[in-house]
């Protein structure tokens, strides 16, 4: 049976850094620019740290780009077709929230589809990007409950629902129930995307 990829802490860190260097953005600049300390920075690059969804986030904003871009692996741009087994997963170490990147990547295409398991009692905040991006992104509920805050409205959610939520607004997702959740996300990144100087 293939087996599905998974990042290690230390690619997660050797992604941060590449993504930080082709920025031409310092270990300092990146921490002001964030709010995450210098210290922690270097230690999620040098592998020693698993970064929460929400403190990578705050990086990935800092350095222009989302989770899904972070997470993303160059493909050839003929292939439109990711296999099941090719699609990274990743486990959120302090919810345990886990998220599979499921679209393919390099067609060009603006819009990333992301498959989300949540916990019962996991929160998760996701602080409004400090650049307008145009971003948005579509929650639809496909099985158990969601109860989501997107700016200052909340929205409960049931299997079937759909939610749109736009990026420069504080986004908050919370299961206060007691079986698993499991959502897809469609994120529109507000602009098309190539392969020459794509970061």
């Amino acid at each position: 049976m293939e087996k599905t990829p998974s990042p290690s802490d230390a690619d997660i860190g050797e992604r941060l850094r590449s993504l930080r260097q082709r920025h031409a953005t310092t270990l300092d600049a990146l921490a002001q620019r964030s709010g995450v300390s210098r210290a922690m920075i270097s230690r999620i690059e040098r592998g020693e740290a698993n970064p929460t969804a929400q403190l990578l986030a705050r990086l990935c904003h800092a350095l222009g780009t989302t989770l899904s871009r972070f997470f993303a692996e160059d493909a050839p741009p003929e292939s439109p077709l990711r296999r099941a087994g090719q699609q990274h997963v990743w486990r959120d170490p302090e919810t345990g929230y886990v998220r599979r990147a499921v679209s393919p990547e390099a067609t060009g295409s603006p819009v990333d589809i992301v498959d989300v398991g949540f916990p019962p009692g996991g929160r998760v905040v996701f602080e409004p990007q400090p650049f307008d991006s145009g971003a948005t992104q579509h929650l639809w509920l496909l099985e158990g409950r969601m109860t989501m805050t997107a700016g200052d409205e909340t929205y409960h959610l049931h299997p079937g629902d759909c939610l749109f939520m736009r990026l420069g607004e504080t986004i908050v997702f919370s299961n206060p129930h007691a079986e698993m959740a499991r959502y897809a996300i469609i994120l529109h990144r507000g602009h098309p995307q190539t392969n020459k100087g794509r970061s």
